[in-house]
């Protein structure tokens, strides 16, 4: 899995997650990450907020519940052997 290194934009922290997938829906990227390569591992569903030909993204965790069960849905779909519950 690709391990990607995130800047927390509140306290400046330093944060590696392992991407899972990613997806475009609708003109809006979302990967879905990781903390650990353990198989009951947290995981994270992440928009990507950056405009189009920027070099560096800028993320934030979806919230939003209806969100969330849609792009979940999205991403088991996708990853048949992963069991995500929300």
């Amino acid at each position: 899995m690709e391990k990607i290194l995130f800047e927390m934009a509140d306290s400046g922290e330093s944060v590696e997650f392992f991407v899972l997938e990613q997806t475009r829906i609708n003109g809006t990227n979302y990967i879905l990450v990781t903390d650990s390569e353990e198989d009951d591992a947290e995981a994270l569903i992440l928009r990507d907020l950056s405009e189009d030909g920027e070099q560096e993204a800028i993320y934030e965790i979806v919230e939003d519940d209806n969100e969330l069960a849609a792009i979940s849905r999205v991403f088991s779909e996708m990853l048949e052997d992963v069991d995500i519950t929300l």
